[in-house]
This record gives C-alpha cells, structure tokens and sequence, in this order.
C-alpha cells in the first residue's frame, strides 16, 4: 500500500523527468490535481520546532518527547499540537535516543596507611560463592594488614553476628587484641569493634 505523500512524490518526478502532463501523471499515480499542487505553509513553523526541540534534547538529555512538549507548551507558550510536535520529534529520531547511565558520584577514598609492626590493623571482610548444586554459602576473613597474614576464615552457610563474635574472640585469645580493625576501608577502634 503506497501512501498518498508517496503517490504524490512519484507524480511530481513523472512531470520533472519523463515531462508528462500533471493531469495524467496525477490519473496515473491516482491523485488528485490540488493534491499535486498543494505546498504546505506550515514549514517555517516546522523548522522552528525542529531547532527548539534539537536544543532542548540536547541540553536536557534525560528529556523524552513529554517533558519537551510540555517545556515548549507551558514554559514558552507554544500553542503547538502535541501530534505535530511527535511528529517532528520522530522524524528528526530523537524517538531512539538511549538515555545516558547515571553515574554515581563516589568520595575517594583516603589512602591505605601501612601499619609498622603486626596486630595493629587487621582487615575483615565477608565473601559469598555458591555450591555445584546451587547453595550459597559464606565466608568470613580476618588478615593482619601488616604481613597479610590470614588470621582466620569461618565458612558456613549463614554467619550470624553471634557466630563473628565468637571468631573474632577466638583470634583475639590466640593473637591479642589489635588496635583498630578494619571493615570495608572503614577504621574502627579496639573498644568500638570488639
């Protein structure tokens, strides 16, 4: 099915290049002669919307069609059709634009001070894996940050606080207490910790 904005382009290039007549080109590719003649007035227009809408994608780009619409509708007073306005939105494809990724804004973190002796800092962490048979279990370690030396690992399938506890206390009785430990680069005191 040919549209009539197409009948009426291959009527235009049958006059431009075979030189037909209008009246049989427009019988031929069954359109009507105002059809033919007809030149829209609203292209100005068009292209002002077109600038309006490239700046706006463009400067606001997590913008889709409703909120550029209603910018140019309620904000500068455009009494624009919101048809026409998609319309143009479309044609210039601003339909298929991926919106960019939000990226988190993170702190840097402060550099890592290497402790001088063992016993001063020890790191703790907990890691997470799964079995062949698709059961998940967990694993708590525990390095002296001076030589990174493992001090202790506790796997199991579940490590509540009382289960950490009472490893961090075993360490404790076989090591001594350290001066601060360690949990995802966040420093915390001997009293604080333990």
């Amino acid at each position: 099915m040919i549209r009539p904005a197409q009948r009426r382009e291959l009527a235009v290039k049958a006059v431009a290049m075979k030189g037909v007549s209008i009246a049989l080109a427009c019988r031929a590719f069954e359109v009507s002669e105002t059809c033919y003649r007809y030149s829209p007035k609203l292209d100005d227009e068009n292209e002002q919307i077109a600038d309006l809408l490239l700046g706006l994608t463009t400067a606001k780009k997590t913008w889709g069609f409703g909120l550029c619409f209603l910018y140019l509708r309620n904000v500068q007073g455009h009494g624009w059709n919101h048809k026409r306005v998609y319309r143009i939105y479309r044609e210039l494809e601003l339909n298929l634009r991926i919106k960019p990724r939000k990226r988190l804004k993170r702190e840097k973190p402060d550099e890592l001070a290497v402790p001088e002796a063992p016993n001063e800092v020890w790191s703790m962490d907990f890691m997470a894996d799964r079995l062949g048979d698709g059961r998940q279990f967990r694993l708590l370690n525990v390095l002296d940050d001076f030589n990174r030396e493992g001090l202790g690992i506790e796997v199991d399938f579940s490590l509540p606080a009382e289960r950490v506890v009472r490893a961090l206390n075993q360490i404790i009785e076989w090591r001594g207490a350290p001066r601060t430990i360690r949990v995802d680069n966040v420093l915390a005191r001997e009293q604080d910790a333990v």
